[in-house]
């Protein structure tokens, strides 16, 4: 047998590496225009996570595009200004399979302006994927009763259409055979509620991206459920520490002690 050499054994690990991990950065595209629809070069954009001190810069090249590389899956801001334009912002929620193309309008500078109203853009469905998805971030968990107890996967049964909890099971779409993956790394033996409400603490969580049908092949024909958690950046919070503790008379307990700072590299 022909022994691999270190390039072709390199070349197999990160072939498997790719087969083994999921999605959980996607990229985000943009065109700025003027009201006539002539590119803004040099517009400086901004990308904002909603939930965290995340962010990135960059500027419009001379066909008005810009683009965010491996950017994670969550609720983000796009704030776009140049010089004789009034600032405009956009949001997005990215996930998974999605690199969504933005077409961002930049409204002319009025010296006379007395007043600015804006809107938000309302929630529409995701038409670039026929995969029901279903994307819960650790605001919706802390402000729902019961969704950040351990092991109780009420931040799934919450919000997620279809699922319950039965026979030390989680069920979705009438079904028991889930994958929990983390960062896009599949979790293995995850079938069992208790086995895995343990592992993955409700507060832990950025973000909870479920998928419930018209998946990749790779998952199985009797995947009825795709859970990726996105776990907590640590941008969150800076200078902070949060205490959380709870008693019960089921002999256990669900406390949590959270601590930490950051720079703008590191978290």
């Amino acid at each position: 047998m022909r022994k691999l050499g270190p390039y072709w054994l390199a070349a197999l690990l990160l072939l498997f590496a790719g087969v083994a991990r999921g999605t959980i950065f996607e990229n985000i595209h943009g065109i700025v225009h003027d009201p006539q629809h002539r590119p803004v070069a040099g517009a400086s954009v901004a990308l904002k996570s909603a939930t965290s001190d995340w962010s990135q810069k960059t500027q419009t090249d001379q066909d008005g595009e810009f683009s965010f590389q491996a950017v994670p899956v969550g609720d983000y801001v796009v704030t776009v200004s140049q010089d004789g334009f009034q600032t405009a912002e956009q949001h997005v929620t990215l996930i998974s399979t999605s690199s969504p193309v933005l077409h961002i309008p930049l409204a002319l500078a009025s010296v006379n302006q007395t007043a600015t109203v804006a809107a938000e853009a309302p929630n529409v469905a995701n038409v670039e994927s026929v995969t029901p998805t279903t994307l819960v971030d650790r605001s919706d968990i802390e402000r729902t009763p019961g969704a950040d107890r351990t092991n109780s996967l009420q931040e799934i049964t919450d919000y997620v259409p279809g699922s319950y909890v039965t026979h030390d099971q989680l069920h979705v779409r009438g079904g028991h055979q889930v994958s929990w993956l983390v960062d896009g790394v599949a979790i293995p033996n995850t079938n069992i509620a208790s086995n895995v409400g343990p592992q993955i603490d409700p507060k832990d969580i950025d973000y909870l991206e479920v998928q419930r049908g018209s998946y990749e092949a790779s998952y199985g024909d009797r995947t009825y459920g795709v859970f990726d958690v996105v776990p907590r950046t640590g941008f969150e919070r800076n200078n902070e520490a949060e205490l959380v503790t709870s008693l019960g008379n089921f002999y256990q307990t669900n406390d949590q002690l959270n601590f930490g700072s950051h720079t703008d590299r590191f978290a």
